[in-house]
């Protein structure tokens, strides 16, 4: 059994707060967050988690629309062996297009 204590690190960022509701995909950009350096985890206070849901009960009008695929998994399985980055889901970059 190891002792080896694993140290987070968090620094304040803006991210992208992204969420599927109702079927709609909802897209909140720049939102202040905690993000750990070593995993990209992400915490919110809880004056921020009461604006996100705010913004999505209001159901205003959005500062713009953007158009994005989708795929679905089972579809995408068997093209040539591709292998994806696991770990996008959890990186800092989360909501943003993956690095080629």
């Amino acid at each position: 059994m190891s002792n080896e204590v694993w140290k987070e690190t968090f620094e304040e960022q803006k991210v992208t707060y992204v969420l599927e509701q109702q079927g709609k995909v909802l897209i909140i950009e720049n939102v202040p967050a905690r993000v750990c350096r070593e995993t990209g985890e992400r915490l919110f206070a809880p004056e921020i988690v009461e604006r996100l849901q705010q913004i999505v009960w209001e159901q205003r009008k959005p500062t713009r629309v953007v158009e994005t695929p989708v795929f679905e998994f089972a579809s995408a399985q068997g093209h040539g062996g591709a292998v994806l980055n696991s770990s996008a889901d959890s990186s800092p970059n989360q909501g943003r297009e993956p690095t080629r």
